[in-house]
């Protein structure tokens, strides 16, 4: 896969990603799907030694904002992993549970000819985080996407956002780096 100018970013070490489900199917909305995404990050995490620093799962995608680390993997070497582990899983939770999914991950793969089923799109987007002001903007919108999209009223309410790691130091589903901000969110006002 071409690496889209990507060789010169081996310096680079933040960064704001987004990867998104085929055809944009909500297929997060189901529980099980998003904790096999979680499953899978939190082995690759294990062996790429990175840290999170925000994330979200959205019905149709996710972004997170990473930090790598250089001696172990690219953001390439990441995502790939990642994106290749976890469809597998997804696809046949998903197909149990919605049958009329099984021909949208076939029809998605037939411009590949050695993919049975497509779950994630080809690409995933990135952007090197190269100043505070960046990464607070990636944060800011990572936290405020399920509001944004009318899923919660509240980040803190979103159970798959890192807005949880930060307004309540909870780490029960992904263990994040709120540290590394150098910052200390306060508790929103009810």
């Amino acid at each position: 896969m071409p690496t889209r100018g990507r060789k010169n970013l081996t310096a680079c070490d933040f960064f704001f990603v987004t990867t998104t489900v085929i055809n944009f199917l909500n297929i997060f909305k189901d529980s099980d799907a998003c904790n096999i995404l979680i499953r899978v990050i939190k082995y690759y995490k294990q062996i790429y030694k990175f840290e999170i620093l925000a994330y979200v799962i959205m019905p149709s995608h996710f972004h997170w904002i990473v930090d790598i680390n250089h001696k172990t993997g690219t953001i390439s070497d990441i995502m790939r992993d990642i994106k290749k582990y976890s469809a597998w899983d997804i696809m046949d939770l998903i197909v149990k549970k919605h049958p009329k999914y099984k021909n949208e991950f076939a029809d998605a793969s037939k411009r590949y000819p050695d993919q049975k089923r497509k779950f994630w799109m080809k690409r995933f987007d990135d952007e090197v985080i190269r100043t505070e002001k960046m990464f607070w903007t990636k944060l800011n919108y990572i936290h405020n996407n399920p509001v944004k999209a009318g899923l919660v009223d509240r980040k803190e309410d979103y159970l798959y956002s890192s807005a949880r790691n930060y307004i309540f130091n909870d780490h029960s589903v992904i263990e994040v780096n709120t540290s590394l901000a150098g910052i200390q969110m306060k508790k929103l006002s009810r």
